[in-house]
């Protein structure tokens, strides 16, 4: 499993939350507490918006602890609205392709959970997407196919019904399959102006996230960054948070089997 962190605010320099705090994104790709494994080395992204509508993304395959060019872009980048993520993998190859977040024009979108089986849905899922889509797929993750699958499905005009069918439409696919693996969904979803948060399980142990308003601004994290527990608040399982000029709104999602991308 991964860990990430997606923050909306006032402008902020990308290391006072990837970097300073005592639990911070960077420790925990050593030494993580909410995880499967502790460590996530597998790779690091970066998604930033400026003043451009598209944003800037940075992509490695080292362990972040190790990157000194992230701990300079991190000092450097100053943003309203970014995604970071460390990697670990759980099956597909360590490339920067695999490496989240994943841009689509103007949208970035991260996830930390699994398809189960995935190997054997592989080709039935990228069948689904349409020509326009598939064109975009630069990696091999069950990550990357549910964002195009999402996308296919209306994201961006539906964020939450569009996930729902997409996530129904896998474990459509799973069930047929006979595979008993769960499907596990935590994300971050964003068209670059609002920010969405999911917490979704096939089983009962949907991978943990939490959130917190900042100085300014909002934090979605796979585990706390600092040791301020009680500041944080959980996201329900099987549920969206949403992030924008109102503050932050959750409600239940709804899955709803068999309907197709």
């Amino acid at each position: 499993m991964c860990r990430f962190l997606a923050y909306l605010g006032a402008p902020i320099f990308l290391d006072e939350l990837v970097y300073t705090p005592a639990h911070s994104l960077i420790h925990q790709s050593l030494h993580a507490t909410e995880a499967k494994t502790e460590t996530n080395g597998d790779g690091f992204g970066l998604g930033w918006y400026g003043d451009r509508t598209e944003p800037g993304i940075y992509h490695e395959v080292l362990p972040a602890w190790s990157d000194q060019n992230l701990r300079s872009l991190c000092g450097q980048i100053r943003s309203r609205l970014f995604f970071a993520h460390v990697r670990a993998s759980t099956g597909t190859a360590l490339s920067r392709s695999n490496c989240h977040p994943f841009r689509h024009q103007a949208d970035l979108f991260m996830h930390n959970g699994q398809i189960g089986g995935y190997r054997h849905l592989k080709r039935q899922i990228e069948t689904v997407l349409p020509d326009t889509l598939y064109e975009h797929r630069l990696g091999t993750t069950d990550s990357e196919a549910l964002f195009l699958m999402a996308l296919a499905n209306g994201l961006r005009d539906e964020p939450i019904a569009a996930m729902e069918r997409t996530l129904g439409t896998v474990q459509s696919m799973l069930d047929r399959a006979g595979i008993t693996e769960p499907l596990r969904f935590t994300s971050c979803y964003t068209n670059g102006e609002t920010l969405w948060a999911y917490r979704w399980a096939s089983d009962d142990k949907a991978p943990s996230l939490y959130y917190r308003e900042e100085e300014g601004g909002y934090l979605v994290v796979s585990e706390p960054i600092d040791e301020g527990t009680k500041c944080w608040n959980v996201v329900p399982k099987q549920s969206v948070l949403r992030v924008d000029a109102g503050g932050i709104h959750i409600e239940p999602m709804s899955i709803g089997y068999g309907v197709a991308a």
